[in-house]
């Protein structure tokens, strides 16, 4: 192996692109920090968005998580790449006497993080419509299989009901892979 050692490598008059590598090059190491004018350069990009919406109302009286139908599949490049998942679970609600809506975000089957808990209080025998509500998660499946992400809800406290969607608002989903 050659070794060639510089200060500077610049292009030919005229020609504003540097190109390192061949045709036959698959990997080039480099060693240090990659900078632009001073700056580091950034490694990550994204290299894939995947949504998802319903309108599907799930209702659950139980205190046992159930699927929502807010999900979307993707299948990372790498993996070294990162998936940054985004929810909006529209029309969440509850039923009367100390009721709350919970909601969970998976990994096909691995629990990531419970991103909604309202309502119940002793005495709160009132309809609470939540509203919409939220959740931006950054997971590393280590994986370069398909990937489903999913929400799931439960009703807690005496186990009314609660609920996801109704027959108008869109809940969604989105996934997008960054790579490392």
């Amino acid at each position: 192996m050659s070794k060639l050692e510089t200060n500077t490598i610049d292009t030919i008059s005229g020609s504003t692109t540097l190109t390192l590598g061949g045709t036959n090059a698959t990997t080039i190491n480099v060693s240090g920090t990659l900078q632009n004018n001073g700056a580091a350069l950034v490694t990550g990009k994204v290299l894939q968005v995947v949504n998802a919406t319903t309108t599907t109302e799930t209702v659950n009286s139980t205190n046992t998580y159930t699927d929502t139908g807010i999900t979307a599949t993707i299948t990372p490049s790498s993996t070294t790449s990162k998936i940054l998942v985004h929810v909006c679970a529209a029309g969440v609600g509850k039923a009367n006497n100390n009721t709350w809506a919970q909601l969970k975000l998976l990994r096909n089957t691995t629990d990531l993080i419970v991103f909604e808990q309202r309502g119940g209080y002793t005495g709160d025998t009132v309809t609470n419509k939540i509203g919409t509500c939220a959740c931006t998660y950054l997971d590393s499946p280590s994986t370069t299989s398909a990937t489903t992400y999913k929400v799931q809800m439960m009703s807690g406290g005496n186990s009314n009901y609660a609920q996801v969607g109704d027959s108008y608002p869109s809940s969604t989903i989105t996934l997008t892979e960054i790579s490392a």
